[in-house]
């Protein structure tokens, strides 16, 4: 195709199409509308939300189960900084994602006119890349630039381009996306595999650990063949309980926080860990449960698709830069050359056994306690038994959020799509929504908190407009709970600002949006009042009143510590005077 001559709205639009963009999330403003004037002609959707924060929240979602990078616009000034948080969190989340800023038009820039901001120095730090476009022949161009980023880096890219470029005229090559950029990834090198499948052939007690390259590109049942060839329990990355099949014998459960005890005590024990698409975060390896469970000895192959991953956070023996999948598939070749038939070992898969039993027991001893009125990990552990394989969950950030890590189990089927380490509030239920947009036919469960809740329950409006049947679990217990846990172990319960005061209820406010809505206040209730809204299949807000004083572990004890105090009028807040 030669170059015609197009507007640059009309360009940046056709790039989009090549894409296979089909929606375009955010909040109308003037200053991108010559191309969503575009939009219905195109046949982009544009989705408009409540607030642009869940815009961006929302294509994380989309993004995750779908693999096609979402796009969300605002207009500039504040509607592009209303989403610094959601983009901050999708680049932690390693997320693809295009977000179309428009900015000051350039005969103004520098007066500090109506709604002008830089929105460039904002964005830096919080993106793979800020993309200007210097000249509006350039529009497509350095789309297509931010695009390639986007997906070559694995997280959100800024195309900021100046209002009065979307206009005027240019010609331009329309480009398909295998003329700009490159999806398909390598195996790593082949020495690197080789020493791999060295390593893991002599082991005598390999572990695996299973993270978020394995769900993204589908390869749990190449990671099984590699757990079956070795008998080699195989853990999941804090907040990617997705990442193996929890009915598989091997399956020990997630690290991190809240998590399985069972992995935790399989990954001690290692002499070899083959993670693979995982980064290996430092908040996901800390200690648990008084548990310091990652070895300090064991010889680590790591397999990322980011070279800035490898060996980051912990000494490495061998890294390997590559596609999950591909890698695996690749030491699963070395290993049954090395050891043609797998290596069963009975009294280990005994011993998996018995950590399983042990921690389900716990856990659900923990959840059948009383409490007033319900025990929150009684809802939990309702909602995991009641949860359809094929449901995709989304969890927040806070006391309950956390406390689900423990209770949430996927076979492969259905997705966790949870806040990761930028952990935010209000993250959980644009998510879900996005998360439906990207598969329509999935169940969608959202686990929230009352606080997070307070952030995002204007998107229920959002939800009863675009016939998202998501179901919002909202956890009322009037707190923010995991501070108050800090609270009462290092400032001997002296609660500041973690009390919520909320409405009556959370039911007519959603049933005044026109959603589903219903409060449950007896465990007994639960499991049904679950049942008939996945029956339902229409927006719902079903409102847990939980126990606001049975608290998890602390989120953060290795970033607090007891109070000193030196000044005579602070001296009772001492620990030392408690």
């Amino acid at each position: 195709m030669s170059k015609v001559k197009m507007t640059p709205s009309e360009a940046i639009v056709e790039t989009l199409l090549g894409e296979g963009v089909e929606h375009v999330t955010g909040i109308v403003g003037s200053a991108f509308m010559d191309m969503l004037d575009l939009f219905p002609t195109a046949g982009i959707k544009f989705i408009p939300v409540r607030h642009e924060q869940s815009a961006a929240h929302m294509e994380d979602a989309y993004t995750r189960v779908t693999g096609k990078a979402g796009v969300v616009v605002g207009q500039n000034g504040p509607g592009v900084t209303n989403m610094v948080t959601s983009v901050a969190a999708a680049n932690m989340a390693h997320t693809p994602q295009v977000v179309i800023s428009p900015s000051a038009g350039t005969p103004t820039i520098g007066w500090d006119g109506f709604q002008e901001c830089d929105q460039i120095s904002v964005f830096q730090a919080i993106t793979k890349a800020a993309v200007r476009v210097p000249h509006p022949k350039r529009a497509a161009d350095c789309l297509r630039t931010a695009f390639r980023i986007a997906y070559a880096e694995r997280g959100p890219v800024l195309y900021d381009i100046p209002r009065d470029y979307f206009y005027g005229e240019c010609e331009e090559r329309i480009l398909q996306p295998h003329q700009y950029r490159v999806d398909q990834r390598g195996c790593g090198s082949p020495a690197s595999l080789d020493k791999a499948a060295e390593i893991l052939a002599k082991a005598k007690s390999p572990v695996i650990i299973s993270g978020r390259g394995v769900v993204d590109t589908g390869s749990i049942p190449v990671v099984a063949k590699i757990a079956n060839h070795l008998t080699a329990p195989v853990a999941v990355t804090y907040l990617h309980n997705d990442a193996f099949d929890c009915e598989h014998p091997l399956w020990v459960g997630p690290i991190g926080y809240m998590g399985s005890k069972a992995a935790m005590r399989s990954l001690a024990e290692a002499d070899v860990i083959l993670a693979i698409g995982t980064r290996l975060s430092v908040f996901g390896t800390l200690p648990q449960y008084d548990i310091n469970y990652f070895p300090e000895n064991a010889k680590i192959i790591q397999i990322d698709i980011n070279p800035r991953h490898i060996a980051r956070t912990h000494p490495i023996e061998v890294g390997i830069i590559g596609d999950a999948k591909e890698a695996g598939v690749e030491i699963l070749k070395r290993l049954e050359s090395k050891i043609p038939e797998p290596q069963v070992n009975e009294e280990r898969l005994a011993k998996i056994k018995t950590r399983r039993k042990e921690w389900e027991d716990e856990i659900v001893s923990s959840a059948m306690a009383d409490g007033n009125p319900i025990n929150p990990r009684r809802v939990l552990l309702e909602l995991s038994k009641a949860m359809p394989k094929n449901a995709i969950v989304t969890t927040d950030i806070g006391n309950v959020a956390s406390t689900a890590n423990s209770y949430l189990n996927f076979t492969g089927e259905g997705m966790h799509i949870a806040a990761l380490t930028f952990g935010n509030t209000g993250f959980a239920y644009p998510a879900a929504l996005g998360a439906q947009l990207g598969r329509p036919e999935a169940p969608v469960v959202a686990v929230i908190g009352d606080g997070a809740w307070g952030m995002s329950l204007h998107e229920v409006s959002t939800a009863v407009e675009h016939n998202l049947p998501v179901i919002a679990c909202v956890f009322r217990n009037m707190g923010w709970c995991a501070e108050k846990r800090n609270q009462v172990d290092f400032y001997n319960n002296r609660f500041i600002g973690c009390d919520i005061l909320n409405p009556e209820s959370f039911v007519p406010v959603a049933k005044a949006m026109d959603a589903y809505s219903v409060r449950v206040e007896k465990p007994g209730d639960v499991k049904d009042a679950f049942a008939e809204a996945l029956k339902m299949r229409k927006p719902t807000v079903l409102e847990f009143m939980v126990d606001g004083a049975q608290l998890a572990p602390p989120f953060r004890r290795d970033a607090l510590a007891l109070p000193t105090r030196y000044l005579p009028k602070y001296a009772h807040l001492d620990h030392r005077n408690w």
